[in-house]
């Protein structure tokens, strides 16, 4: 009938076979790659195959060659990210061979694990099991059943299987050393599946940091692998009273982080939380997580070639292949709590019956753990830590700041990697505007369009900040800023020093711009039409408070500071938290020359004089432009005349 299509039959291999005058055996050798076929009468069978449409039987050619070019990996728990990676590494480098990945889940159950991969293997040409749980004995009977095949997160013996192994106890020794840096001294390890042979890795490598580091406590609780376990594992970790926490892995420290921001715990302010593997999520979490970094997609592609090599040639002698760990800094880890901080500096000082007190020094400068460390003298805990900031992400424009000032009462007086403006990072220079390069961080206020994220991001790159050898209560550095191209733009000078007041103590910054490279051009959001936004400079990041009240020269209240060139700015805050309510005042005065105060605290608290305020700061090549402030801290309340009369003493 006209109008209807009628579907012609697929042609067979017998088909072919008869078109082209050969047997179906010919057929099937030609088709499956055979050299064994005279190169004409496999050509003529290529082109009758191509002219009838044929397309081999995938069924009957893996019969035929004994292949059925898939191979099969197992996993613990394909929920969780890491074995997602590995299986995308294995799965891309398979594919360029040809190969497909077919995937089986025990769902963290050892005793199916056996099962799960014999009945794989059955219908697959090799295997790559991934963390199996199982113990090790049956894991050496297993071998010989499935081979061949290869083995990833696990060490083994047999003479064909090879095995890829990442070096948990180093990455959990790098962990330990970046937190005892930081001065935690009690820390919990959230512990995964018992038979893991990561597991025990990381358990090996805490008991090593533990012979490293005198005076360590790692309280050790039984988790697991996921998000809930994690969750769950919250009341545990605050009646440890640790101070900083090392989780199996980020699932793991994401349900921790979660559970702590509902219970009200600020990390790292109350207790700082690391993870392992480093994945896609670690850096999106609130805070950013630190981690030790795993290299799962190279994991799986190493995987694939080792495999591969061994069902080419069956001789393949096996190999086990150590792979690294990087650790990974970012917001979810800081200082231990100052509270705790003074109480272990006061324990570990001996006692003598003759020793009268000891006459109080002055503050000084130490390096600590790579960082900086101002402490008002020997047995007390640390005021001030400056970082190089080498570690802060591209977006962030990465510069060298203080984080955590201390009142001398141990309140933290500064903020970083806050909720609400993650580029926030305690006391340092930010600008946001350098010739068009961003040293600010975060989005850039573009005219007529409004906040928006651009790759304009520089960095200020520290030549490592020292003592002043005359003076060790004086840090000093020169910090080379680079644009976002990563070319050399200005060079900075700044001198940070300390000194102790009756019942306070203050904190001098002072910093000099020099136009080494050309000149500058020096802009903020309100010269490019976003009135009153003046900020960029020496900027003061607060941490919220219950409240917060600005003083200034011009009268109480934001309002009256913000815009204003008032010699001096003060926030008076009460904080309130686990050791009950206290109140701080940080004064803050200008160097010269006086500048407009960028100030906010009702949004968020914090403070610059600002370089520019309605028109842009040019400074020549060869010039330079001068900034800083001082600070005044107090564990108290300051009134506006008291202030006043303490800001003069200042300048």
């Amino acid at each position: 009938m006209a109008g209807v299509n009628v579907r012609r039959p697929a042609a067979t291999i017998a088909d072919v076979a008869a078109a082209a005058g050969v047997s179906r055996a010919t057929v099937s050798r030609v088709m499956n790659g055979r050299t064994t076929v005279d190169p004409t009468i496999a050509a003529r069978v290529q082109e009758v195959a191509i002219e009838l449409s044929y397309r081999p039987s995938n069924v009957a050619r893996s019969l035929s060659i004994g292949r059925t070019t898939t191979v099969a990996l197992v996993v613990p728990d394909l929920a969780n990210p890491v074995f997602q990676e590995i299986l995308r590494g294995v799965s891309a480098a398979a594919a360029a061979d040809g190969y497909r990945v077919l995937v089986a889940d025990t769902a963290e159950d050892p005793s199916q694990e056996a099962a799960v991969a014999r009945d794989a293997r059955r219908r697959c040409d090799a295997l790559v099991l991934v963390s199996p749980r199982m113990p090790a004995g049956e894991l050496d009977a297993l071998l010989p059943d499935i081979e061949p095949s290869v083995v990833i997160n696990r060490r083994v013996s047999h003479p064909s299987t090879p095995s890829l192994v990442v070096d948990y106890d180093d990455a959990t020794g790098q962990l330990v050393d970046h937190l005892v840096a930081l001065g935690h001294e009690r820390i919990a390890y959230l512990a995964g599946p018992r038979l893991a042979a990561t597991n025990a890795a990381r358990r090996r490598g805490l008991a090593a940091a533990r012979e490293r580091h005198a005076g360590l406590d790692v309280v050790e609780l039984d988790t697991g692998t996921s998000l809930a376990a994690g969750h769950a594992a919250a009341d545990a970790v605050l009646a440890s009273r640790v101070t900083a926490v090392i989780a199996f892995n980020d699932l793991v420290a994401f349900g921790l982080l979660a559970a702590l921001n509902e219970a009200g715990v600020a990390v790292p302010g109350d207790i700082s939380v690391t993870g392992y593997d480093d994945i896609d999520l670690a850096r999106y979490a609130t805070p950013a997580l630190t981690t030790a970094a795993v290299p799962q997609d190279e994991l799986g592609r190493h995987a694939w070639r080792e495999l591969h090599a061994v069902m080419d040639d069956d001789a393949h002698a096996a190999t086990t292949t150590l792979f690294g760990a990087r650790l990974e800094v970012r917001a979810s880890t800081g200082p231990v709590p100052r509270r705790i901080a003074r109480a272990t500096v006061r324990q570990a000082r001996p006692a003598t019956q003759d020793a009268g007190p000891a006459p109080e020094q002055g503050p000084a400068w130490s390096a600590e753990g790579g960082a900086m460390v101002l402490h008002r003298s020997l047995d007390h805990g640390p005021l001030a830590r400056y970082e190089d900031g080498s570690r802060l992400p591209a977006i962030h424009s990465p510069r060298p700041y203080l984080h955590p000032v201390h009142s001398l009462a141990g309140v933290p007086l500064t903020d970083a990697g806050p909720v609400d403006h993650r580029h926030h990072y305690g006391l340092g220079v930010a600008v946001p505007d350098v010739n068009g390069t961003s040293h600010w961080g975060g989005r850039t206020f573009v005219a007529d369009v409004g906040p928006t994220l651009l790759p304009n991001h520089g960095r200020q790159v520290s030549a490592g900040a020292a003592v002043d050898p005359m003076a060790p209560h004086l840090l000093v550095d020169t910090i080379e800023w680079r644009d976002e191209h990563d070319q050399p733009q200005l060079d900075e000078r700044r001198r940070i020093g300390a000194r102790l007041l009756d019942d306070g103590w203050v904190l001098e910054w002072r910093t000099t711009l020099h136009a080494t490279h050309g000149p500058l051009e020096i802009r903020s959001p309100a010269t490019n039409g976003r009135p009153g936004a003046g900020y960029g400079g020496v900027f003061w990041r607060l941490p919220k408070a219950h409240e917060t009240q600005v003083l200034s020269a011009a009268g109480p209240g934001e309002d009256a500071a913000q815009g204003s060139t008032s010699p001096w700015v003060a926030f008076v805050q009460r904080h309130r938290d686990r050791d009950g309510e206290r109140t701080t005042t940080t004064l803050l005065t200008q160097t010269s020359p006086v500048r407009h105060w960028f100030l906010r605290a009702a949004e968020y608290p914090g403070a610059c004089p600002a370089l520019v305020w309605d028109a842009p700061l040019v400074v020549p090549a060869g010039g330079t432009a001068e900034t800083g402030v001082v600070a005044a801290l107090f564990d108290r309340a300051l009134g506006l005349d008291e202030a006043a009369a303490l800001a003069t003493g200042l300048r």
